[in-house]
């Protein structure tokens, strides 16, 4: 599970399994393989990273 930032600014926890892909449209939109997107304040590298680090940090280092 990751923690992004909604353009609200309200915080969500997110399923790091459940990413499709990540767009910067100029915005970060986050597709989930159930169809849903969410658009945070982080940008894709950043987002990127946290599920690298969520992905170690569960020893999956893919």
């Amino acid at each position: 599970m990751i923690d992004v930032t909604r353009m609200g600014g309200q915080e969500v926890t997110l399923n790091a399994h459940l990413i499709e892909f990540i767009e910067e449209t100029p915005d970060t939109v986050i597709t989930l393989t159930t169809g849903k997107k969410i658009i945070v304040k982080e940008s894709r590298q950043e987002v990127k990273n946290l599920v690298k680090l969520y992905r170690k940090e569960i020893g999956n280092n893919i």
